[in-house]
């Protein structure tokens, strides 16, 4: 195991720094991507009409290089939007001086950039971007080590890690989790949060037809209140559901998330809209949680949601990464996730996306994904059959 030790919001360790001495940037490459779909994501705040994606590729003055990517789901025209902020913005930081390690470069960015957020009010949209080139760091570190990101992290790091199909809407579950079970798949996660009196119908009529040795768990996207969340969890009594996602805002009050904990009689989870390490720690230790997931893509990449991640398993909880995206950050998700260890799965949309599926390591089998051997995430390029689908490319030379 890597010795780490945390200091505010990021570990600052050495242990991505020790191949190849200080990182210098001479190229930060972003792309857009969108594709058309025919059965759109609903849930319970909006509708994806076409899947984006917002891939990075970052190459050091010895050519080594990695890949990262963007979260970009929401709005719908955010994926060009932080095209520009990874080039224009993060990217004549990167490539202005060297850096220790993928850790150094995290802070000084999220540093160099508070006052930019502060004018902007754009708090997201920069965290994405950081965790995006943040992946990107961490491929690009291993690759110099000659090693796996998972095994960089834990030399012991799993081979595989189970999954759970997700974005599974609870109208067509029936026929989804189906194609699922095809895959080896035994754990799955409705979207809840249209329609109490409706979604508990639906449910019922699903719950029987889950198996011996089959999970099913809800997402309700933050979209009910305190009464409402309660109505739903005595409705949905003895259907068997093992979590219920993001049933509040996630800025409720927390005597609200500790309330429906000791009546819902349903095990919470929630994390993918936390962001930093003082958040996590109040979610992680106010009880009403018992499973924490964070996107990596959406904050924090590698640098602040390992030691978030081994903060959840050390407290005694399930580290789940959230993840609904392109391919790139499914397969970071999977490396962190198979290095930190513990009894969590791992997120994989159930709908049809050929940016998630064309991406080396994202294939399910027998309810797995296999963690590749090769150094760094095992992406070597953006597979060219997507470049049809790109829709703003960008770059930055130091």
């Amino acid at each position: 195991m890597i010795p780490v030790r945390t200091e505010g919001n990021i570990m600052t360790d050495s242990s991505t720094s020790a191949a190849g001495g200080p990182i210098r940037i001479r190229r930060v490459d972003a792309w857009a991507l969108r594709i058309d779909i025919e059965r759109p994501v609903e849930t319970s705040f909006g509708i994806m009409r076409n899947r984006p994606a917002v891939f990075v590729r970052i190459e050091a003055d010895d050519g080594c290089f990695g890949f990262g990517e963007i979260w970009c789901n929401f709005p719908s025209c955010g994926a060009e939007h932080r095209v520009k902020i990874a080039i224009e913005e993060l990217g004549p930081l990167l490539t202005a001086e060297a850096f220790a390690s993928p850790e150094d470069a995290f802070r000084v960015l999220t540093q160099k950039v508070h006052v930019r957020v502060l004018q902007t009010l754009e708090t997201g949209p920069f965290n994405q971007a950081i965790a995006g080139i943040d992946m990107a760091l961490w491929d690009l570190a291993a690759r110099r080590a000659g090693k796996p990101v998972s095994g960089m992290i834990d030399e012991d790091a799993a081979e595989r890690v189970p999954v759970y199909s997700s974005g599974i809407h609870i109208g067509i579950a029936e026929t989804v989790i189906a194609e699922a079970r095809t895959q080896g798949v035994r754990n799955f996660k409705v979207k809840v949060g249209f329609d109490v009196a409706e979604d508990l119908a639906a449910l019922k009529n699903l719950a029987p037809g889950i198996g011996d040795g089959e999970r099913l768990f809800s997402d309700a996207n933050q979209a009910w209140d305190i009464a409402t969340a309660i109505e739903f969890c005595e409705g949905a009594a003895g259907a068997g559901l093992k979590w219920l996602e993001e049933p509040l805002r996630a800025d409720a009050p927390l005597a609200d998330w500790s309330r429906l904990a000791s009546v819902g009689g349903i095990p919470l989870a929630a994390g993918e809209n936390i962001t930093g390490m003082q958040d996590f720690k109040a979610a992680i230790n106010g009880g009403h949680l018992k499973f924490v997931q964070p996107d990596m893509a959406k904050w924090g990449g590698f640098s602040a949601c390992l030691p978030v991640a081994r903060m959840i398993r050390d407290g005694g909880l399930t580290y789940c990464p959230h993840y609904l995206g392109g391919g790139i950050g499914l397969v970071a998700s999977a490396h962190l996730l198979a290095a930190v260890g513990g009894n969590g799965i791992l997120e994989v949309d159930s709908n049809p996306n050929v940016l998630r599926e064309a991406i080396p390591g994202t294939a399910i089998e027998n309810g797995n994904v296999a963690i590749s051997t090769a150094p760094g995430l095992g992406i070597d390029e953006i597979p060219p059959e997507l470049m049809a689908y790109v829709t703003l490319h960008d770059h930055c030379s130091g």
